[in-house]
């Protein structure tokens, strides 16, 4: 084979308890058959040998181990780089009132979110949308960047990144209390945010926790 006939092997990483953006994934059309051999896996110890991997809405740390094992990691970070490193970038956005969301995508590095970045872009929320909406519109940037990598690659640039670094902690069921003393205004983007199946909104009362779920 020819150089120029090499194709390169790609597998996306996704996670067990967090894979919302596989159907995404599955029905997005790279049109580069020709360029890589694609693949989807949700076990890290079964990736190896790879020219790329992409790590998507990953919430553990990956061992350096693993990160040795292929030629070039990945990771697509839903904000402007070093801000809001870490857990559920969106989501914390959101709930500061943000509307326009930044997109990097990085290198992935032992120290978390801080590799180096190849490209960067930007996507719009509106400030009704709810959850699935806001997850349709990470999802569909998440794979427009990549594409965009995968045209280029291997011909692409990377920068390190600057500025002062902020850091999300993860969030959880106590996340998404609600204030019964508060107005719904005032928490609008913590309902927004909220998944109504696995992380919905909730209120306590007489000492007895009450779930809210919303819908348009």
């Amino acid at each position: 084979k020819t150089k120029k006939s090499k194709k390169y092997h790609v597998t996306f990483l996704l996670d067990k308890s967090n894979n919302w953006i596989e159907k995404y994934l599955i029905n997005f059309n790279f049109n580069l058959k020709k360029k890589f051999f694609f693949k989807i896996e949700k076990n890290f110890n079964l990736i190896k040998n790879q020219d790329l991997v992409f790590v998507l809405s990953y919430t553990k740390i990956l061992p350096e181990k693993f990160i040795l094992k292929n030629k070039l990691n990945i990771v697509v970070h839903s904000s402007k780089l070093p801000k809001d490193r870490g857990f559920s970038p969106v989501q914390n956005q959101v709930l500061r009132g943000k509307s326009i969301i930044d997109i990097s995508l990085i290198k992935l590095v032992k120290k978390v979110d801080s590799g180096d970045v190849f490209f960067r872009d930007k996507y719009r929320i509106n400030n009704t949308d709810l959850n699935d909406e806001i997850r349709e519109k990470q999802a569909i940037a998440t794979l427009k960047i990549i594409k965009k990598f995968l045209i280029k690659f291997p011909n692409v640039n990377k920068k390190k990144q600057y500025g002062k670094a902020s850091f999300n902690k993860r969030r959880n069921f106590w996340s998404n209390k609600l204030n019964i003393n508060k107005s719904i205004r005032s928490q609008i983007n913590l309902l927004r945010i909220a998944d109504n199946d696995r992380y919905p909104c909730f209120f306590e009362y007489k000492k007895k926790i009450f779930k809210i779920k919303i819908y348009k």
